[in-house]
């Protein structure tokens, strides 16, 4: 209750400055929370036979907390981005700990076992591929002396789905512009990041012409179409941020003149998706969507201050919006909503 109070009464702060430690320390409390939670919980899971009905823990030794398993990824990136930012954050221990428990090598080595399926091949693509590259890519830029170990742990797991990006990509014919887990251009952006981070040429060059292929020719997209009843993702913004990855800084700009040219004028207006429910499950997802514009358009503010100042005064109103949902109580947005508001606070840093 007292983290509640805290969060709801210094909500102007919040904005004024970047993520405090007591804010942290909420934040952190959320997925500290669910990693160990192993129901309620959502299997995804395709059964061959009567033989494959097991508990979550079993399937999933590393990920079966936090109610599904891209949530239970999200969330250890969460802890991973906390205490590499903070130093000094309540439970570090106790947090290092649950995260050497949850990805130990035989755990993990149990999570590719279940990849190895042949039925189980698109198991979480790309959502769930794209928030294990950033976990992946979190452990390895840790300066931690406990980082070190996870990420040799959780390496295998990646290259199994980085091959099978590269397997996947030229396959997809046409991309995925919904709101949720299949959108395509989400799921190449952490991805994009790790392959860079990585110096893997051949993942990028994947992506990079992939990428161009789908969305390169892409003109006026529709924000007055956002946002759909469940979304959690933008597709207009994931796709700017997809391709301000991948394009050189001229290049991208004169894109994103003919992609989303109400954006770039300095009356653009965007009005907050709006949740009637929080209790719901999918009606809840409104909130991610929020986070999901926000990160977006920091990361626009980010590299082009100049040109793009405007739209922090946008950004700021999303992110502050759907904030006080991370704190309500409902298991529904708590198990994973703290990994997108941290998302939104990662792009946030160092914006005046």
């Amino acid at each position: 209750m007292k983290y509640f109070l805290f969060f709801i009464f210094g909500l102007n702060q919040f904005f004024a400055q970047e993520l405090t430690l007591e804010q942290a320390n909420h934040l952190a409390s959320l997925p500290i929370k669910c990693l160990e939670q192993e129901y309620p919980n959502k299997l995804n899971q395709l059964l061959k036979d009567n033989s494959e009905l097991a508990s979550p823990k079993t399937l999933h030794p590393a990920f079966y907390g936090c109610f599904d398993w891209h949530s239970s990824v999200h969330g250890h990136w969460s802890l991973v981005y906390l205490l590499n930012n903070f130093n000094n954050i309540e439970d570090r221990e106790v947090i290092i700990q649950k995260l050497q428990i949850n990805l130990s090598k035989e755990n993990i080595e149990q999570e590719i076992l279940y990849f190895a399926k042949p039925h189980e091949k698109s198991f979480e693509r790309t959502y769930g591929w794209n928030w294990l590259l950033k976990l992946q890519l979190e452990l390895e830029q840790s300066k931690e002396p406990f980082a070190k170990p996870l990420s040799e742990n959780l390496k295998p797991l990646t290259d199994v789905l980085i091959d099978r990006y590269i397997e996947f990509l030229p396959k997809l014919l046409y991309p995925i512009r919904v709101g949720t887990h299949s959108n395509t251009a989400f799921g190449l952006t952490n991805a994009w990041d790790y392959a860079v981070f990585s110096k893997n040429e051949a993942f990028q060059k994947v992506i990079k012409e992939n990428a161009l292929r789908m969305y390169g020719s892409d003109e006026n997209c529709p924000f007055t179409w956002e946002p759909s009843g469940t979304d959690f993702l933008s597709p207009c913004m994931e796709e700017i941020g997809l391709m301000q990855r991948i394009l050189p800084e001229k290049a991208f700009l004169t894109w994103l003149e003919k992609f989303a040219p109400r954006l770039c004028k300095k009356d653009f207006e965007w009005e907050t998706a709006k949740v009637s429910d929080r209790t719901d499950g999918h009606l809840v997802h409104l909130d991610g969507l929020n986070f999901s514009r926000a990160w977006n358009l920091y990361a626009l503010i980010k590299q082009f201050p100049k040109k793009f100042s405007y739209l922090k005064k946008i950004a700021d109103a999303h992110l502050q919006f759907s904030l006080p949902s991370v704190v309500d109580g409902n298991y529904e947005g708590e198990h994973w909503l703290a990994s997108f508001a941290l998302r939104a606070f990662e792009e946030k840093k160092n914006i005046k």
